[in-house]
């Protein structure tokens, strides 16, 4: 009987928490990570865009179903976007920004705001 017990595996239980814990919090950090990512590069790529200047991005993004399962494919969804830009004063320019973000995140016009920078 004691042979018996010795030769189960032990766990330690510290370690599971330990493991079960960062797998969901790398998932909620990996979806923030990736929702920087998105903000960061709509930054970049319009300030390399005639006229546009520099640019500032703020994201939202539509709440997920907390009862769906969550995978890597999921992309967060967008919901809307502030753009501030030093070229936005520009009619031209602004529509361009605009169009480029309905194109990029498939919303609507009303769901971009476009805004001079000071």
């Amino acid at each position: 009987m004691i042979l018996a017990t010795i030769a189960l595996p032990v766990t330690d239980s510290r370690k599971e928490e330990q493991t079960s814990g960062s797998l969901f919090g790398n998932g909620q950090e990996e979806e923030q990570t990736q929702k920087e990512r998105l903000q960061s590069q709509l930054e970049d790529i319009l300030s390399q865009v005639e006229g546009v200047g520099q640019a500032k991005v703020l994201l939202t993004f539509e709440e997920e179903d907390s009862s769906a399962f969550y995978t890597r494919e999921d992309a967060p969804k967008v919901a809307g976007v502030l753009i501030v830009a030093q070229g936005a004063s520009d009619s031209t320019v602004e529509r361009k920004i605009q169009q480029a973000v309905m194109a990029l995140f498939q919303i609507e016009a009303h769901k971009i705001k476009v805004m001079k920078m000071k």
